[in-house]
């Protein structure tokens, strides 16, 4: 592998292909463990730092294009799973929405049926 691995060049890739540079890395990986072990140069114990870093990006972009594919499955449905979900606070989460404010219950609709507001005519 020559040198790093940008992310943005990883983003064009398809899975199987994110799939393949992943294992090629993680043999990498191993083969400079095994060096490091043997007693190798020193250039090759500072590339394990790299590799573990291309690693990284590489599942990086993996998990962001199965959240962003999980994005689009669930954009028109009526439920989305909870790690989709806006964070925001807690306290905002649970609060009423605007359409359970506005719902009156049947006692005050009877009430203000049957009690409308008085209107007054003001001399002028």
């Amino acid at each position: 592998m020559p040198g790093k691995i940008k992310a943005y060049e990883l983003q064009s890739k398809s899975k199987n292909d994110l799939s393949k540079q992943l294992t090629e890395l993680k043999t990498e990986l191993l083969a400079l463990r095994v060096q490091k072990v043997v007693g190798g140069s020193a250039s090759k114990l500072t590339k394990i730092n790299t590799v573990r870093k291309s690693i990284a990006r590489v599942l990086t972009v993996m998990n962001q294009k199965a959240r962003q594919n999980l994005r689009e499955y669930y954009k028109d449905k009526k439920y989305l799973p909870l790690d989709l979900r806006t964070k925001q606070t807690r306290a905002i989460r649970r609060r009423l929405t605007k359409h359970e404010k506005s719902l009156k219950t049947a006692k005050q609709v009877k009430k203000d049926q049957n009690f409308p507001v008085r209107k007054y005519a003001v001399k002028a």
